[in-house]
């Protein structure tokens, strides 16, 4: 039975993911900063573990704890939606930690026994925002566009290791929180000579009637980026996403 490790389980994607690995009878580590085990169905094939993707400690505790994995699925993340202007570099910092170096450190951890098995999966959860440029994500954007360019360069360096890398890239998603939690890190709000930019934002988005992302394209994309040898390196999830891939 395959073991898959994934990252940023507590909601959203990541929560999606787990569930239908587990249903599809596959053995699941789900990890979150604060584990909850009520989040998802009980199972003898389950183990939820704690997990800081920026805490070194953290990592170590958790590859000990996982044993041996077939797949390991990076999709913690954090968002951020705010102006330049109005962004800390220390915020800057913290998107970057998480979403950039997160991936990257865990990514290093579980790469000695892939290559050393010649086999294994590297699944990196980015975002199609990397497809086509929009306001109040400059900071974000570059997090997550950092992760596309690692991720396509690491493909082809563990090639001769037969251990295989995808991209999944979801598209907006306004069934999960990302939009409520990027909001939450503007900190003292935005900028005064953005708050009209903002506010066209804002509404854009909720009169928008362009087709959005589900949680279940998501998991069908990470399912196919695990388990198909012949997926593209990068598999846009979800109608938005696969549109402006075409572009």
């Amino acid at each position: 039975m395959k073991t898959v490790l994934i990252t940023g389980c507590s909601s959203g994607f990541g929560l999606g993911i787990a569930k239908d690995f587990l249903g599809r009878g596959w053995q699941v580590i789900a990890t979150m900063r604060t584990p909850r085990e009520d989040l998802l169905p009980r199972s003898e094939r389950l183990r939820v573990l704690p997990l800081d993707v920026t805490d070194p400690r953290s990592i170590r505790a958790l590859i000990d704890a996982a044993g041996s994995i077939d797949a390991l699925v990076n999709n913690a993340g954090i968002g951020l939606l705010n102006a330049l202007e109005g962004t800390s570099m220390d915020v800057a910092r913290d998107v970057f930690e998480t979403n950039t170096l997160g991936t990257i450190a865990m990514t290093q951890a579980v790469l000695p026994q892939f290559r050393e098995r010649k086999s294994g999966v590297i699944v990196n959860v980015t975002s199609s925002v990397t497809l086509k440029p929009l306001q109040l994500l400059s900071v974000y954007t570059a997090s997550k566009a950092a992760v596309n360019a690692f991720t396509e360069s690491l493909a082809l360096e563990l090639e001769s290791f037969n251990v295989r890398v995808r991209l999944v890239l979801p598209g907006r998603a306004p069934e999960t929180r990302f939009g409520e939690n990027a909001r939450s890190r503007m900190q003292g709000g935005v900028p005064e000579a953005y708050a009209g930019l903002v506010q066209k934002v804002f509404e854009r988005w909720a009169q928008s009637a362009d087709p959005v992302t589900k949680t279940s394209d998501v998991t069908e994309a990470v399912w196919r980026a695990v388990n198909d040898p012949t997926s593209p390196l990068c598999l846009p999830a979800g109608a938005d996403a696969v549109a402006l891939s075409a572009v």
